[in-house]
Protein backbone atom coordinates (compact mmCIF):
# COMPACT_ATOMS: atom_id res chain seq x y z
CA UNK A 1 0.00 0.00 0.00
CA UNK A 2 2.81 2.39 0.84
CA UNK A 3 4.49 1.68 -2.46
CA UNK A 4 1.33 2.55 -4.37
CA UNK A 5 1.13 5.88 -2.59
CA UNK A 6 4.78 6.65 -3.06
CA UNK A 7 4.63 8.14 -6.58
CA UNK A 8 1.68 10.39 -5.67
CA UNK A 9 3.39 11.57 -2.53
CA UNK A 10 6.63 12.16 -4.42
CA UNK A 11 4.83 14.11 -7.16
CA UNK A 12 2.95 16.19 -4.58
CA UNK A 13 6.15 17.04 -2.73
CA UNK A 14 7.95 17.86 -5.97
CA UNK A 15 5.16 20.18 -7.08
CA UNK A 16 5.13 21.88 -3.68
CA UNK A 17 8.91 22.34 -3.81
CA UNK A 18 8.67 23.90 -7.26
CA UNK A 19 5.91 26.25 -6.04
CA UNK A 20 8.02 27.34 -3.06
CA UNK A 21 10.95 28.02 -5.38
CA UNK A 22 8.59 29.91 -7.70
CA UNK A 23 7.48 32.06 -4.77
CA UNK A 24 11.11 32.91 -3.99
CA UNK A 25 11.86 33.74 -7.63
CA UNK A 26 8.82 36.03 -7.85
CA UNK A 27 9.87 37.81 -4.65
CA UNK A 28 13.37 38.39 -6.07
CA UNK A 29 11.94 39.63 -9.36
CA UNK A 30 9.85 42.07 -7.36
CA UNK A 31 13.04 43.67 -6.03
CA UNK A 32 13.88 44.57 -9.62
CA UNK A 33 10.44 46.05 -10.19
CA UNK A 34 9.22 43.00 -12.11
CA UNK A 35 5.91 41.60 -10.87
CA UNK A 36 4.65 38.96 -13.32
CA UNK A 37 1.59 38.21 -11.16
CA UNK A 38 0.26 40.54 -8.43
CA UNK A 39 0.21 38.66 -5.12
CA UNK A 40 1.85 35.77 -6.98
CA UNK A 41 4.32 35.10 -4.15
CA UNK A 42 1.43 34.49 -1.76
CA UNK A 43 -0.45 32.34 -4.24
CA UNK A 44 2.56 30.07 -4.80
CA UNK A 45 3.42 29.71 -1.11
CA UNK A 46 -0.16 29.11 0.03
CA UNK A 47 -0.76 26.54 -2.71
CA UNK A 48 2.44 24.72 -1.69
CA UNK A 49 1.27 24.79 1.93
CA UNK A 50 -2.08 23.27 0.99
CA UNK A 51 -0.34 20.51 -0.97
CA UNK A 52 1.85 19.70 2.05
CA UNK A 53 -0.87 20.27 4.68
CA UNK A 54 -1.36 16.59 5.60
CA UNK A 55 2.40 16.18 6.20
CA UNK A 56 2.66 19.05 8.69
CA UNK A 57 2.97 17.84 12.33
CA UNK A 58 -0.45 17.81 13.97
CA UNK A 59 0.31 20.44 16.61
CA UNK A 60 1.65 22.85 14.01
CA UNK A 61 -1.25 22.05 11.67
CA UNK A 62 -3.86 22.83 14.32
CA UNK A 63 -2.10 26.03 15.33
CA UNK A 64 -1.69 27.23 11.74
CA UNK A 65 -5.28 26.39 10.89
CA UNK A 66 -6.59 28.27 13.92
CA UNK A 67 -4.52 31.36 13.09
CA UNK A 68 -5.70 31.37 9.47
CA UNK A 69 -9.37 30.92 10.36
CA UNK A 70 -9.29 33.65 13.01
CA UNK A 71 -7.56 36.00 10.55
CA UNK A 72 -10.23 35.37 7.90
CA UNK A 73 -13.05 35.87 10.43
CA UNK A 74 -11.54 39.20 11.55
CA UNK A 75 -11.29 40.34 7.92
CA UNK A 76 -14.94 39.45 7.33
CA UNK A 77 -16.03 41.34 10.46
CA UNK A 78 -14.00 44.39 9.37
CA UNK A 79 -15.58 44.25 5.91
CA UNK A 80 -19.22 43.61 6.77
CA UNK A 81 -19.50 45.20 10.21
CA UNK A 82 -17.36 48.31 9.66
CA UNK A 83 -17.32 48.57 5.87
CA UNK A 84 -13.54 48.28 5.57
CA UNK A 85 -12.31 48.33 1.98
CA UNK A 86 -10.00 45.42 1.41
CA UNK A 87 -8.61 43.60 -1.63
CA UNK A 88 -9.19 39.93 -0.83
CA UNK A 89 -6.41 38.59 -3.12
CA UNK A 90 -3.94 40.52 -0.94
CA UNK A 91 -4.92 38.32 2.02
CA UNK A 92 -2.38 35.76 0.78
CA UNK A 93 0.50 38.23 1.07
CA UNK A 94 0.89 38.46 4.85
CA UNK A 95 4.45 37.58 5.96
CA UNK A 96 5.41 36.42 2.45
CA UNK A 97 8.55 38.58 2.56
CA UNK A 98 9.67 36.76 5.72
CA UNK A 99 8.85 33.35 4.25
CA UNK A 100 10.77 34.22 1.08
CA UNK A 101 13.76 35.15 3.23
CA UNK A 102 13.53 31.83 5.11
CA UNK A 103 13.45 29.97 1.80
CA UNK A 104 16.46 31.97 0.60
CA UNK A 105 18.34 31.21 3.81
CA UNK A 106 17.71 27.48 3.35
CA UNK A 107 20.13 27.57 0.40
CA UNK A 108 22.98 28.03 2.89
CA UNK A 109 22.90 24.22 3.14
CA UNK A 110 24.29 24.07 -0.40
CA UNK A 111 27.47 25.93 0.51
CA UNK A 112 30.48 23.60 0.74
CA UNK A 113 30.30 19.88 1.60
CA UNK A 114 30.56 18.78 -2.05
CA UNK A 115 31.32 15.22 -1.22
CA UNK A 116 28.12 14.91 0.75
CA UNK A 117 29.94 13.91 3.93
CA UNK A 118 29.96 15.99 7.05
CA UNK A 119 33.21 17.55 8.12
CA UNK A 120 34.39 16.60 11.58
CA UNK A 121 33.21 19.13 14.11
CA UNK A 122 36.00 18.69 16.61
CA UNK A 123 35.63 18.97 20.35
CA UNK A 124 32.71 21.27 21.26
CA UNK A 125 32.83 24.19 23.66
CA UNK A 126 30.46 23.36 26.50
CA UNK A 127 29.32 24.82 29.79
CA UNK A 128 28.71 28.45 30.56
CA UNK A 129 31.35 29.53 28.04
CA UNK A 130 29.66 27.59 25.24
CA UNK A 131 26.23 29.04 26.05
CA UNK A 132 27.65 32.55 26.13
CA UNK A 133 29.32 31.84 22.78
CA UNK A 134 25.96 30.85 21.28
CA UNK A 135 24.24 33.97 22.62
CA UNK A 136 27.09 36.23 21.54
CA UNK A 137 27.39 34.68 18.08
CA UNK A 138 23.68 35.01 17.36
CA UNK A 139 23.57 38.52 18.80
CA UNK A 140 26.61 39.88 16.95
CA UNK A 141 25.77 38.38 13.58
CA UNK A 142 22.02 38.67 14.04
CA UNK A 143 22.25 42.45 14.27
CA UNK A 144 23.04 42.33 10.54
CA UNK A 145 21.75 39.00 9.22
CA UNK A 146 18.61 38.95 11.40
CA UNK A 147 16.71 35.65 11.59
CA UNK A 148 19.03 33.89 9.14
CA UNK A 149 21.75 33.80 11.82
CA UNK A 150 19.59 31.57 14.02
CA UNK A 151 19.48 28.96 11.26
CA UNK A 152 23.18 29.24 10.45
CA UNK A 153 24.21 28.70 14.06
CA UNK A 154 21.28 26.48 15.05
CA UNK A 155 21.84 24.08 12.15
CA UNK A 156 25.53 23.89 13.01
CA UNK A 157 24.72 22.97 16.62
CA UNK A 158 22.04 20.52 15.45
CA UNK A 159 24.66 18.50 13.55
CA UNK A 160 25.63 17.01 16.92
CA UNK A 161 22.05 16.02 17.73
CA UNK A 162 18.66 17.57 18.51
CA UNK A 163 18.95 21.02 20.06
CA UNK A 164 18.51 21.13 23.82
CA UNK A 165 16.41 23.68 25.72
CA UNK A 166 19.42 25.80 26.80
CA UNK A 167 20.64 25.97 23.20
CA UNK A 168 17.20 27.01 21.95
CA UNK A 169 16.89 29.66 24.67
CA UNK A 170 20.33 31.06 23.86
CA UNK A 171 19.35 31.30 20.17
CA UNK A 172 16.05 32.96 21.05
CA UNK A 173 17.44 35.54 23.44
CA UNK A 174 20.57 36.28 21.45
CA UNK A 175 18.49 37.37 18.47
CA UNK A 176 15.54 39.03 20.20
CA UNK A 177 17.75 41.24 22.38
CA UNK A 178 19.41 42.68 19.27
CA UNK A 179 16.12 44.51 18.62
CA UNK A 180 17.10 46.86 21.46
CA UNK A 181 19.67 48.66 19.34
CA UNK A 182 20.42 47.15 15.90
CA UNK A 183 19.80 49.65 13.07
CA UNK A 184 19.27 46.74 10.65
CA UNK A 185 16.44 44.98 12.45
CA UNK A 186 12.88 45.00 11.14
CA UNK A 187 11.88 46.57 14.46
CA UNK A 188 14.13 49.57 13.81
CA UNK A 189 12.74 49.94 10.30
CA UNK A 190 9.18 50.04 11.67
CA UNK A 191 10.12 52.47 14.43
CA UNK A 192 11.99 54.81 12.10
CA UNK A 193 8.87 54.99 9.95
CA UNK A 194 6.58 55.70 12.91
CA UNK A 195 8.95 58.14 14.68
CA UNK A 196 11.19 59.67 11.98
CA UNK A 197 12.59 62.38 14.28
CA UNK A 198 13.89 60.04 16.98
CA UNK A 199 17.53 60.36 18.10
CA UNK A 200 19.21 57.06 17.32
CA UNK A 201 22.38 57.94 19.28
CA UNK A 202 20.36 57.99 22.52
CA UNK A 203 18.59 54.76 21.61
CA UNK A 204 22.01 53.14 21.06
CA UNK A 205 23.40 54.53 24.33
CA UNK A 206 20.57 52.92 26.29
CA UNK A 207 19.77 49.86 24.18
CA UNK A 208 23.25 48.39 23.66
CA UNK A 209 24.18 48.20 27.38
CA UNK A 210 20.76 46.73 28.10
CA UNK A 211 21.32 44.06 25.43
CA UNK A 212 24.69 43.17 26.98
CA UNK A 213 23.05 42.83 30.40
CA UNK A 214 20.42 40.53 28.86
CA UNK A 215 23.26 38.28 27.68
CA UNK A 216 24.70 38.15 31.19
CA UNK A 217 21.26 37.34 32.61
CA UNK A 218 20.80 34.57 30.05
CA UNK A 219 24.18 32.98 30.76
CA UNK A 220 23.78 33.07 34.55
CA UNK A 221 20.16 31.92 34.52
CA UNK A 222 20.72 29.00 32.15
CA UNK A 223 23.77 27.83 34.09
CA UNK A 224 21.65 27.86 37.26
CA UNK A 225 18.59 26.10 35.77
CA UNK A 226 20.33 23.53 33.57
CA UNK A 227 23.40 21.32 33.70
CA UNK A 228 25.45 22.82 30.87
CA UNK A 229 28.40 20.47 31.21
CA UNK A 230 27.45 18.52 28.07
CA UNK A 231 25.58 21.31 26.24
CA UNK A 232 27.54 22.29 23.13
CA UNK A 233 27.84 25.97 22.32
CA UNK A 234 28.85 27.98 19.28
CA UNK A 235 32.56 28.61 18.96
CA UNK A 236 33.57 32.15 18.06
CA UNK A 237 36.71 30.81 16.38
CA UNK A 238 37.72 32.22 12.98
CA UNK A 239 36.79 28.94 11.25
CA UNK A 240 33.22 28.86 12.61
CA UNK A 241 32.73 32.57 11.96
CA UNK A 242 34.13 32.58 8.43
CA UNK A 243 30.90 31.89 6.57
CA UNK A 244 28.54 34.05 8.69
CA UNK A 245 30.99 36.97 8.77
CA UNK A 246 31.60 36.71 5.02
CA UNK A 247 27.85 36.79 4.42
CA UNK A 248 27.47 39.75 6.77
CA UNK A 249 30.20 41.63 4.87
CA UNK A 250 28.46 40.90 1.56
CA UNK A 251 25.13 42.06 2.95
CA UNK A 252 26.72 45.32 4.08
CA UNK A 253 28.35 45.80 0.68
CA UNK A 254 24.99 45.47 -1.06
CA UNK A 255 23.17 47.55 1.55
CA UNK A 256 25.51 50.53 1.46
CA UNK A 257 26.98 50.41 -2.04
CA UNK A 258 25.31 48.17 -4.61
CA UNK A 259 21.60 48.14 -3.70
CA UNK A 260 21.06 50.83 -1.04
CA UNK A 261 17.36 51.04 -1.89
CA UNK A 262 16.77 47.49 -0.59
CA UNK A 263 16.34 46.54 3.04
CA UNK A 264 18.45 43.94 4.82
CA UNK A 265 15.73 41.26 4.61
CA UNK A 266 15.40 41.77 0.83
CA UNK A 267 19.16 41.57 0.30
CA UNK A 268 19.44 38.34 2.30
CA UNK A 269 16.56 36.87 0.28
CA UNK A 270 18.39 37.03 -3.04
CA UNK A 271 22.03 37.08 -1.92
CA UNK A 272 22.20 33.81 0.01
CA UNK A 273 20.75 31.64 -2.80
CA UNK A 274 23.03 33.38 -5.32
CA UNK A 275 26.14 32.78 -3.22
CA UNK A 276 25.11 29.17 -2.51
CA UNK A 277 24.63 28.35 -6.19
CA UNK A 278 27.80 30.22 -7.21
CA UNK A 279 29.83 28.23 -4.65
CA UNK A 280 28.80 25.02 -6.46
CA UNK A 281 29.59 26.19 -9.99
CA UNK A 282 33.34 25.31 -9.81
CA UNK A 283 32.23 21.65 -9.63
CA UNK A 284 30.36 22.10 -12.92
CA UNK A 285 26.85 23.14 -14.05
CA UNK A 286 25.57 19.54 -13.91
CA UNK A 287 26.63 19.19 -10.26
CA UNK A 288 25.03 22.55 -9.41
CA UNK A 289 21.75 21.63 -11.09
CA UNK A 290 21.71 18.27 -9.33
CA UNK A 291 22.13 19.90 -5.93
CA UNK A 292 19.46 22.48 -6.75
CA UNK A 293 17.12 19.71 -7.88
CA UNK A 294 17.73 17.84 -4.62
CA UNK A 295 17.15 20.99 -2.60
CA UNK A 296 13.82 21.71 -4.31
CA UNK A 297 12.56 18.12 -3.96
CA UNK A 298 13.66 17.48 -0.37
CA UNK A 299 14.67 20.57 1.61
CA UNK A 300 11.99 23.04 0.48
CA UNK A 301 9.01 20.72 1.16
CA UNK A 302 10.58 19.96 4.56
CA UNK A 303 10.04 23.65 5.45
CA UNK A 304 6.26 23.12 5.41
CA UNK A 305 5.87 23.66 9.16
CA UNK A 306 7.57 27.04 9.36
CA UNK A 307 6.03 28.24 6.09
CA UNK A 308 2.52 27.34 7.28
CA UNK A 309 3.03 29.05 10.64
CA UNK A 310 4.38 32.27 9.14
CA UNK A 311 1.71 32.52 6.45
CA UNK A 312 -1.08 31.86 8.95
CA UNK A 313 0.36 34.32 11.47
CA UNK A 314 0.57 36.89 8.68
CA UNK A 315 -3.11 36.36 7.88
CA UNK A 316 -3.99 36.81 11.56
CA UNK A 317 -1.95 40.02 11.77
CA UNK A 318 -3.61 41.34 8.63
CA UNK A 319 -7.08 40.56 9.92
CA UNK A 320 -6.47 42.10 13.31
CA UNK A 321 -4.81 45.26 12.01
CA UNK A 322 -7.60 45.74 9.43
CA UNK A 323 -10.29 45.33 12.08
CA UNK A 324 -8.56 47.67 14.54
CA UNK A 325 -8.09 50.34 11.85
CA UNK A 326 -11.74 50.05 10.80
CA UNK A 327 -13.09 50.08 14.36
CA UNK A 328 -10.98 53.01 15.64
CA UNK A 329 -11.18 55.24 12.61
CA UNK A 330 -12.13 58.34 14.63
CA UNK A 331 -9.55 61.00 15.34
CA UNK A 332 -8.50 60.66 18.98
CA UNK A 333 -5.30 60.22 20.94
CA UNK A 334 -4.71 57.63 23.63
CA UNK A 335 -2.54 59.97 25.72
CA UNK A 336 -2.47 63.76 25.76
CA UNK A 337 1.28 63.50 26.48
CA UNK A 338 3.64 60.57 26.01
CA UNK A 339 5.80 60.64 29.12
CA UNK A 340 7.48 58.01 31.32
CA UNK A 341 4.26 56.69 32.88
CA UNK A 342 2.62 56.35 29.47
CA UNK A 343 5.77 54.66 28.10
CA UNK A 344 5.78 52.08 30.89
CA UNK A 345 2.06 51.35 30.49
CA UNK A 346 2.48 50.99 26.72
CA UNK A 347 5.51 48.71 27.10
CA UNK A 348 3.72 46.39 29.54
CA UNK A 349 0.59 46.30 27.37
CA UNK A 350 2.50 45.34 24.22
CA UNK A 351 4.49 42.64 26.04
CA UNK A 352 1.27 41.28 27.57
CA UNK A 353 -0.33 41.14 24.11
CA UNK A 354 2.73 39.24 22.84
CA UNK A 355 2.32 36.67 25.62
CA UNK A 356 -1.26 35.96 24.49
CA UNK A 357 -0.08 35.50 20.91
CA UNK A 358 -0.01 38.88 19.14
CA UNK A 359 3.19 39.95 17.41
CA UNK A 360 4.64 43.15 18.95
CA UNK A 361 4.37 44.89 15.58
CA UNK A 362 0.58 44.91 16.07
CA UNK A 363 0.80 46.61 19.45
CA UNK A 364 3.44 49.07 18.26
CA UNK A 365 1.45 49.99 15.15
CA UNK A 366 -1.82 50.36 17.03
CA UNK A 367 -0.11 52.48 19.70
CA UNK A 368 1.48 54.78 17.12
CA UNK A 369 -1.85 55.27 15.37
CA UNK A 370 -3.38 56.59 18.61
CA UNK A 371 -0.60 59.06 19.50
CA UNK A 372 0.36 62.55 18.38
CA UNK A 373 4.09 62.57 19.12
CA UNK A 374 6.18 65.71 19.23
CA UNK A 375 9.83 66.50 19.93
CA UNK A 376 11.55 64.21 22.40
CA UNK A 377 8.42 62.08 22.72
CA UNK A 378 9.44 60.37 19.48
CA UNK A 379 12.69 59.10 20.98
CA UNK A 380 10.91 57.85 24.10
CA UNK A 381 8.25 56.16 21.96
CA UNK A 382 10.94 54.61 19.75
CA UNK A 383 12.73 52.98 22.68
CA UNK A 384 9.41 51.85 24.15
CA UNK A 385 8.58 50.14 20.87
CA UNK A 386 12.04 48.55 20.48
CA UNK A 387 12.11 47.29 24.07
CA UNK A 388 8.61 45.82 23.83
CA UNK A 389 9.68 44.15 20.57
CA UNK A 390 12.82 42.68 22.18
CA UNK A 391 10.98 41.32 25.22
CA UNK A 392 7.78 40.42 23.36
CA UNK A 393 9.47 38.41 20.62
CA UNK A 394 11.48 36.41 23.16
CA UNK A 395 8.41 35.37 25.13
CA UNK A 396 5.61 35.53 22.54
CA UNK A 397 4.67 32.03 21.29
CA UNK A 398 3.75 33.41 17.84
CA UNK A 399 6.75 35.71 17.37
CA UNK A 400 8.95 35.24 14.32
CA UNK A 401 11.82 33.71 16.27
CA UNK A 402 9.62 31.23 18.15
CA UNK A 403 7.65 30.29 15.04
CA UNK A 404 10.98 29.65 13.31
CA UNK A 405 12.31 27.50 16.16
CA UNK A 406 9.07 25.53 16.19
CA UNK A 407 9.02 25.02 12.45
CA UNK A 408 12.73 24.25 12.16
CA UNK A 409 13.55 22.34 15.33
CA UNK A 410 10.16 21.13 16.56
CA UNK A 411 10.03 23.01 19.88
CA UNK A 412 6.64 24.38 20.90
CA UNK A 413 6.33 28.16 20.94
CA UNK A 414 4.35 27.87 24.16
CA UNK A 415 7.14 25.85 25.76
CA UNK A 416 9.57 28.61 24.82
CA UNK A 417 7.17 31.12 26.34
CA UNK A 418 7.10 29.26 29.66
CA UNK A 419 10.89 29.03 29.83
CA UNK A 420 11.26 32.72 28.97
CA UNK A 421 8.74 34.18 31.43
CA UNK A 422 11.33 34.69 34.19
CA UNK A 423 13.80 36.21 31.72
CA UNK A 424 11.10 38.50 30.33
CA UNK A 425 10.16 39.61 33.83
CA UNK A 426 13.77 40.42 34.75
CA UNK A 427 14.42 42.24 31.48
CA UNK A 428 11.13 44.15 31.81
CA UNK A 429 12.27 45.52 35.16
CA UNK A 430 15.48 46.77 33.55
CA UNK A 431 13.55 48.25 30.61
CA UNK A 432 11.26 50.19 32.94
CA UNK A 433 14.30 51.63 34.68
CA UNK A 434 15.80 52.50 31.29
CA UNK A 435 12.57 54.22 30.19
CA UNK A 436 12.56 56.40 33.30
CA UNK A 437 16.25 57.23 32.85
CA UNK A 438 15.82 58.01 29.15
CA UNK A 439 12.93 60.37 29.84
CA UNK A 440 15.05 62.24 32.41
CA UNK A 441 17.87 62.47 29.85
CA UNK A 442 15.70 63.85 27.03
Amino acid sequence: MSSSNSPATSTRHALAGVLILLGLVQQILGFAGLTPLPNGVGYALWLATLLLWRDIPQRTRWQSGALAVIGLVLLMIARWQYGAQFAWPAATSGNTYVVAMLVGVSFVGLIGNRSGSSRPLGHPITGRRGTLGTWLGVHMLGTILNLSTVFMIGDRLARRGPLTTPQLLALNRGLSSAALWSPFFASMGVVMTLAPDMEYSRILAVGLPLAIVSGVITTLELSRRFDLAEVAGFSLSPRSLLMPVSMAALVMLFHYQLTPELGIVSIITFLLPAVALASNLPAGPRWTLRRLHQHVLIRLPAMRGEIALFLSAGLLTLGLSTLVAAATGSEWTLFARFGPAQAVISFLAIVASAVVGLHPIIGVSVLASTLDLSGNEQTLFAFTALASWAVGTSVGPLSGINLSLQGRYGVSGYRMMRYNLGYALALSGLVIGALLGLDAWL
